[in-house]
């Protein structure tokens, strides 16, 4: 999943939220030095990439990109889950997305101290620009998935992937909303001993 979505379903105190974001900027920190709110925000990340990956809905999903794009897939939908998780707002908060946003940009900045530099950059890049509330246009979405495949080291034919995506918009919406819900279940239930995290949504 990408920013919105691990946002939405972290744990609401702020803390958790920076860990919630802080699973792409993990490498190679010292987690045991991590407070336990943020630990608690990473661990909680890292179980909903896992519960994503391995679902019918999204598998499925990735089979409507073309076997160019299939390796990506992933990476595309977590962004364009992102879109629809704003188009379908009102079905799974009360709270006006405008808010929810606004809230969250206010937790990230005031807790930049918890966030290794890059983040930190990356994180003040998002609020400047209000990346979360851009993701309600299709475009942009393909306007972000471009910078990524300009980011992947080996060549590729990632580019252009939108176009795939414009085409199946309405089956691909499809598979965000049998997954979704499932997701936003499995965040409210107490994992087993063997787990790593409690999940447990704000909503």
């Amino acid at each position: 999943m990408n920013h919105l979505a691990h946002l939405y379903l972290a744990p609401g105190d702020p803390e958790s939220r920076v860990g919630a974001l802080l699973g792409d900027f993990s490498r190679g920190l010292e987690l045991d030095l991590l407070p336990d709110r943020v630990l608690e925000g990473l661990r909680h990340h890292r179980a909903v990439d896992a519960f994503t990956d391995t679902h019918p809905q999204v598998l499925a999903a990735k089979g409507l990109f073309s076997p160019q794009r299939r390796r990506f897939a992933g990476v595309a939908l977590d962004v364009l889950f992102d879109h629809y998780l704003i188009r379908h707002w009102s079905q799974f908060s009360a709270t006006p997305i405008e808010t929810f946003i606004e809230q969250a940009y206010a937790d990230l900045s005031a807790n930049r101290h918890l966030m290794p530099e890059r983040m930190a950059v990356v994180t003040g890049r998002m609020i400047r620009d209000d990346w979360l509330s851009r993701y309600s246009d299709i475009n942009t979405i393909g306007f972000v998935l471009d910078r990524i495949a300009e980011r992947i080291r080996f060549s590729n034919r990632f580019t252009g992937a939108i176009d795939e995506i414009k085409r199946n918009d309405q089956q691909l919406e499809q598979y965000f909303l049998a997954f979704f819900p499932d997701l936003v279940a499995a965040t409210r239930v107490k994992p087993d001993a063997s787990s790593t995290l409690s999940l447990s949504p704000h909503l």
